[in-house]
């Protein structure tokens, strides 16, 4: 398929995980994609791997937790590829804590990364989307949809961002912009295979939302962004997506 032929998507958190798995996609699919993380080594992993597949990416290291370096990463994007049709607001982090134990620092970090950034970004973005009835994919996540213990800061930031999402939809229904977002149980990613945990936790309060499937794979959030940011999901506006083998069913 090439439904993103001609199209330009900026997709943060590119160096790893589910942005790598959606620059990829996209660019399977005819995008050109710049992509933007902090982590260098990892970007020029997944520029290397889309150029060698014959796809059209740049990147950029822009630290997205300063509105500043949002700002930037639009207008280079824009400047780099003439257009913007595609906003993927995927970078993230948690951090496991009993909640009396959240630093003001770490608190700070996961809102800034979660939720300050997506916002930032759309606010740069928007105006070049609607130049394109183009559209913003956010990464949410169940934790955004339930309650979880020891995530505070994580589940407060992707509630948040649920509601940014229905938000800047409701507020853009008369116009071409699309504004969605996927919410993703467990993915096996670097982020989820290195995360660590502190001492003292009831592993059964986390049982009750580790879900009994097992976890999705990046690949699978791929693609359901690749049909969400399309034209083939032209109706699909405000809506989130989940995709967490049932988690927040009950």
């Amino acid at each position: 398929m090439n439904r993103f032929e001609g199209k330009v998507a900026l997709i943060t958190g590119a160096a790893s995980g589910i942005g790598r798995a959606v620059s990829e996609r996209l660019a399977s699919e005819g995008a050109a994609i710049y992509g933007v993380d902090i982590n260098a080594e990892g970007l020029a992993e997944t520029e290397a791997t889309i150029k060698d597949a014959g796809g059209k990416i740049q990147v950029g290291v822009h630290d997205v937790t300063h509105r500043a370096n949002c700002l930037d990463a639009v207008a280079t994007a824009v400047q780099a590829h003439g257009k913007l049709d595609v906003l993927g607001n995927v970078a993230g982090i948690v951090r496991f804590a009993p909640t009396t134990d959240v630093s003001e620092e770490d608190w700070r970090l996961i809102h800034a990364v979660n939720l300050d950034a997506p916002f930032f970004l759309s606010q740069a973005a928007i105006p070049r989307l609607l130049e394109t009835h183009g559209n913003i994919v956010n990464i949410a996540s169940n934790a955004g949809l339930m309650g979880q213990a020891y995530t505070a800061a994580y589940c407060s930031s992707k509630a948040g961002l649920v509601n940014l999402t229905r938000s800047m939809a409701i507020e853009h229904i008369n116009t071409g912009l699309r504004v969605n977002a996927i919410a993703p149980g467990g993915v096996a990613t670097t982020l989820t295979q290195t995360v660590s945990f502190p001492d003292g936790l009831d592993w059964d309060l986390i049982k009750r939302y580790s879900g009994l499937r097992g976890f999705s794979e990046a690949s699978e959030i791929a693609g359901a962004f690749a049909y969400i940011a399309s034209d083939e999901a032209k109706s699909v506006h405000g809506s989130i997506f989940s995709i967490d083998g049932g988690i927040t069913t009950g």
